[in-house]
């Protein structure tokens, strides 16, 4: 395809680097939970030649994109569609009960962000869709059109984190009376129009929270994340490698929170040694969440909101 989107894999070479260790001449499986446009994916099946990966993707048109690059490595890639906490099933129908390693690439795809009619970006007018897979589920403008003030405000607050939430859902609410909201571009008039001039000048892009909570109501993503990180670990063998980007605090805040509480000891306070059920299942690969250096934020300003978390599986689970 001519017009493919371009797209620059953040922070690849640590990616590639971390799960090295465990991938590294053997027969490995490796599950890319968020295939996108196969960046990753395709460096690690060049860095490990036995290697077989397993691309889940709920966005049809990112999964044939992905198989037409990921095609000169054969049978060794076998591409799913699904949202990531599909994961066990889709193990389940490839016959596979564990692997090697669990890579989450969170967050919209370069692909939905260029695309103009997938309605993800706030930079230009296109339909308020906001679907990652656009052949199911409700759009952005179902749920400008539809929710109540109160649920519309509770998204805004919860998913944007937007001091304004309820101003902007009375707003929103008095408009679409006049006329149901189908553009990005009247939704961006209307919050220049609604939040005060000085939070317009600070904070970034006025309609950046807003468009981030339509986006993960629309896609139910932190939902599907709650159940998609305890599921990758479950499937690591011992010494298999799990490896998460986030890009906003409240999906970072999941991930820290599963990951930690696996990495922690369960023996009771009082107990002198610990047995061997008590034991971590987890160890913490990264101090906190690393972020992306000043040369990889210059090459690809996409990566400059990424934290990024890894473990390692230790033990199997009680």
């Amino acid at each position: 395809m001519t017009d493919r989107p371009r797209h620059v894999p953040v922070l690849l070479e640590r990616i590639v680097d971390l799960f090295a260790p465990a991938l590294a001449d053997r027969d490995a499986v490796l599950v890319d939970a968020t295939l996108g446009l196969g960046g990753h994916a395709d460096a690690l099946l060049t860095a490990n030649p036995r290697l077989t990966l397993v691309g889940l993707d709920r966005d049809p048109q990112a999964l044939a994109l992905a198989g037409e690059r990921l095609a000169p490595h054969g049978d060794r890639v076998h591409l799913v569609h699904t949202v990531y906490d599909g994961l066990p099933a889709a193990l389940s129908d490839l016959g596979l009960s564990r692997v090697d390693g669990v890579l989450f690439d969170l967050g919209v795809s370069s692909m939905q962000l260029d695309l103009p009619e997938r309605g993800f970006a706030y930079s230009r007018d296109s339909p308020l869709d906001m679907r990652m897979d656009p052949t199911t589920g409700p759009t952005a403008a179902d749920v400008l059109n539809t929710y109540s003030h109160g649920d519309l405000a509770r998204v805004l607050h919860e998913y944007g984190e937007e001091r304004y939430a309820g101003k902007i859902a009375s707003a929103v609410l008095k408009e679409r009376d006049k006329t149901p909201f189908t553009t990005s571009a009247r939704l961006v008039q209307l919050l220049y129009s609604v939040l005060p001039q000085a939070s317009l000048r600070t904070g970034g892009h006025p309609a950046k929270r807003t468009f981030q909570a339509l986006r993960v109501e629309v896609n139910a993503e932190l939902e599907v994340l709650r159940r998609a990180i305890p599921a990758g670990v479950a499937a690591l063998r011992v010494g298999g490698r799990i490896v998460v980007e986030s890009y906003q605090s409240l999906e970072d805040r999941i991930v820290k929170r599963c990951l930690t509480e696996l990495s922690r000891s369960t023996a009771p306070p009082d107990l002198p040694v610990e047995l061997p059920e008590h034991a971590p299942q987890l160890r913490m690969l990264t101090r906190g969440a690393e972020q992306a250096d000043e040369r990889e934020t210059e090459r690809n300003s996409r990566a400059q909101p990424v934290r990024l978390r890894a473990a390692e599986r230790t033990r199997e689970a009680p």
